[in-house]
């Protein structure tokens, strides 16, 4: 069974309409989760921490949908166990 890996992040926008960070080196990584409850959590807690700040945003990015798995790897790619 694959992992479904979901990674927490956010940071200022340069407006709240848009999802273009106002400066990308400052993006703050929450961190990397097993799973979307958990990526949820932290999300919901960032989110409630910055509510106040009408111009910063958190995401979830679900990072098990960025690789195909039908596609070759390269060697880079490839762990061994």
């Amino acid at each position: 069974m694959s992992q479904r890996l979901h990674l927490v992040f956010g940071g200022e926008l340069v407006r709240p309409s848009s999802t273009k960070f106002r400066r990308p080196s400052q993006i703050h990584m929450v961190g990397i989760f097993p799973d979307y409850d958990s990526a949820f959590a932290a999300w919901k807690s960032e989110a409630q921490r910055t509510v106040d700040s009408a111009h910063t945003r958190y995401f979830i990015a679900h990072l098990h949908r960025l690789r195909d798995e039908e596609r070759a790897v390269s060697a880079t790619e490839e762990l061994g166990d």
